[in-house]
């Protein structure tokens, strides 16, 4: 009964804080932009505006839920869950910290430690894809239709990199437990980015196409499509498609930092305190999230067709290439 309990108490801080990051990366977005701007942001509701995601929240509860005439009411209710849901369980195998102990039960900070904890992350996130489309096909808008088949040749054409890349560092460490991922690079006293560089900028970008993040927000490109695949949404479900994209916003920074940056290791430190760790990997995650918010209000849009471009003529075998020398220097050396 301990075990469960602890495991109850992990998995429901986790899930609080990745809402919670969520819910302040709206206020976050809005205040970057303003700092970028020269404008103030938000600053109404509460000090310094921190009160403005809970103001959000409750206009999108007593807001009115309308389904265009036409629509699938099925797929039109379902898909919103099924972009916020599996990017929400991806983060079940991110390691956050090293051992932790409560009481006389020693853990370690995740939710759940994996053997494939790669290949688990790489399913749950390939499923988010099934959002945007469902939610195009079925809002009966030419506008939706678009969006959501941009975003599935999008996430399709760009996931094959991040896949690339990640076995390129799965090579490197020998495993698929991402805890092992972070205690590889400790153990060799550099991080993946210094050994991986091309697969770690090839892997970054890779997420900005995956997140439907700025500069490849085709999916909902306001100035052809409206709003693409959520045109037609409105109150709660308007708002989950939103927090599907800020979770995953936050499961691939934090992927990032685990594959690239050492995860909650400290450089120079030997096994630190869990309280240090978990400031270590929230720091770096928070890096990350910093530049998903620079990019998008400092780089212009790119045009539909250079982005595939760029996904299959020039990422894609670029990762191919990394990959393949990666093994040859594996085996070589090994």
């Amino acid at each position: 009964m301990p075990d469960v309990l602890v495991w109850l108490m992990k998995a429901g801080a986790i899930f609080g804080i990745l809402l919670g990051t969520a819910a302040y990366l709206t206020l976050a977005e809005r205040k970057v932009s303003a700092w970028i701007q020269y404008r103030y942001g938000p600053n109404r509701v509460g000090p310094w505006g921190l009160f403005q995601p809970f103001a959000d929240l409750i206009k999108f509860i007593f807001k009115e839920e309308v389904a265009p005439a036409g629509a699938n009411p099925l797929m039109f209710r379902l898909a919103p869950f099924l972009s916020a849901i599996p990017a929400m369980l991806t983060v079940a195998v991110i390691p956050f910290g090293p051992e932790v102990r409560i009481g006389e039960v020693a853990t370690n900070l995740s939710i759940v430690d994996l053997d494939v904890g790669a290949l688990y992350l790489l399913a749950f996130s390939g499923l988010a894809v099934y959002g945007p489309i469902l939610g195009g096909w079925a809002s009966n808008s030419k506008y939706s239709l678009l969006g959501g088949l941009r975003a599935s040749a999008q996430m399709v054409s760009y996931e094959l990199t991040l896949i690339l890349c990640l076995l390129a560092v799965v090579t490197l460490s020998g495993t698929l437990d991402l805890r092992e991922i972070v205690t590889s690079q400790a153990e060799r006293g550099v991080w993946n980015v210094f050994v991986q560089p091309v697969a770690f900028v090839l892997f970054v970008v890779a997420t900005f196409a995956e997140t439907n993040r700025h500069p490849f927000d085709f999916a909902e490109c306001e100035p052809e499509l409206v709003g693409g695949f959520h045109t037609e949404y409105s109150a709660m479900r308007f708002a989950l498609f939103f927090l599907g994209e800020y979770c995953a916003m936050i499961v691939m920074a934090g992927l990032t930092t685990t594959l690239f940056l050492g995860g909650f290791g400290i450089p120079f430190v030997e096994d630190p305190h869990w309280v240090l760790g978990f400031l270590a990997f929230m720091t770096k995650t928070a890096m990350f999230l910093f530049l998903f918010l620079w990019v998008r209000w400092t780089l212009p849009r790119f045009r539909f067709d250079q982005l595939m471009g760029l996904g299959w003529k020039v990422f894609l075998p670029v990762a191919l290439v990394n990959l393949f020398l990666t093994g040859a220097v594996v085996s070589l050396l090994g």
